[in-house]
C-alpha cells in the first residue's frame, strides 16, 4: 500500500469542455498502463497536496470510481499564466515490477564542511534530480549526497558519491561516474574578477590621456601664431 492516496472519478468530458470542468474545481487526468487509457478527474485541492508530496517519484494509490490502482505521476501540465495544474498523466504500475521514477537529489551537511565554515565557499548544484529504477516499495522520496568533506574550491560531488539504497539503481547506465552533481565556487574571488573586468572596460576620459609629448591635452603649450 502506498503512502499517498487520491480519489479519481471517470470522465467523459474532453476537449474544450474541460475548461468548464476546471472552473468547478476539478483537475482532468489520464491513467495510462492498462488496456486502454482511463480518462478521469479529481478535486483540485487534494490533488495538488498529493502531487506536492509524491512528486514524480513516489507511488500513489488511486481509487478510480472504486477500483484500486497503483500509479506514479508521469507528467503534470501547468498553466503558464496562473501556474495552476491543468492536466495530469498517471502511469499505472504493479507492486512487484521495477519502474522508473525521477527522484530529487538533496545535498546535505554542506554547512558543516570546511569549504563553508572556514573558506566561505558556496555551492552550485548542477543536477537536482535523477532517474532511477526500483520496485514501487523501494522508491526513495529523495537521494542524499554528503558534502561534509568538501574543502578546496576545486572539490566536487559526482555520481560516484551518490549512495543508492538497496534495490535501487540508476535508470541511465551510460551516466559517467565522474559526472558533476555539485561544485564549489569562491564568491569573493568572483566578485573581485568582475570588479577588475569592469575597471578594464571603463571608458577613459580624454583629459587623462597623455599627448604625444607626454603631457595631458590641457597641459600642452599653445603654438605661437
Amino acid at each position: 500500500m502506498a503512502e499517498y492516496k487520491l480519489a479519481l472519478e471517470k470522465r467523459e468530458i474532453t476537449g474544450k469542455k474541460l475548461k468548464a470542468l476546471r472552473s468547478k474545481g476539478f483537475v482532468p487526468s489520464v491513467v495510462y498502463g492498462g488496456k486502454e487509457p482511463v480518462l478521469a478527474s479529481s478535486e483540485y485541492v487534494p490533488t495538488e497536496k498529493v502531487l506536492e508530496k509524491a512528486g514524480y517519484h513516489s507511488p500513489i494509490d488511486l481509487d478510480i470510481a472504486g477500483k484500486k490502482q497503483l500509479a506514479i505521476v508521469k507528467d503534470v501540465h501547468i498553466d503558464p499564466v496562473s501556474r495552476k495544474i491543468i492536466n495530469i498523466e498517471f502511469q499505472a504500475i504493479k507492486a512487484n515490477e521495477v519502474v522508473e521514477a525521477t527522484t530529487p537529489i538533496v545535498v546535505v551537511n554542506f554547512e558543516a564542511s570546511d569549504a563553508s565554515k572556514l573558506f566561505h565557499f558556496e555551492m552550485n548544484q548542477a543536477m537536482e534530480e535523477i532517474d532511477i529504477k526500483a520496485k514501487p516499495a523501494d522508491l526513495p522520496s529523495e537521494l542524499t549526497i554528503d558534502a561534509a568533506n568538501l574543502k578546496e574550491v576545486d572539490d566536487k560531488l559526482t555520481i560516484a558519491d551518490l549512495k543508492l539504497p538497496t534495490g535501487v539503481e540508476l535508470a541511465n547506465k551510460e551516466l559517467e561516474s565522474d559526472q558533476v552533481i555539485a561544485s564549489l565556487y569562491d564568491p569573493a574571488a568572483e566578485a573581485a574578477a568582475r570588479e577588475a573586468e569592469a575597471e578594464a572596460e571603463a571608458p577613459v576620459d580624454a583629459a587623462d590621456v597623455p599627448s604625444d609629448n607626454g603631457s595631458k591635452p590641457e597641459e600642452e603649450t599653445p603654438k605661437a601664431e
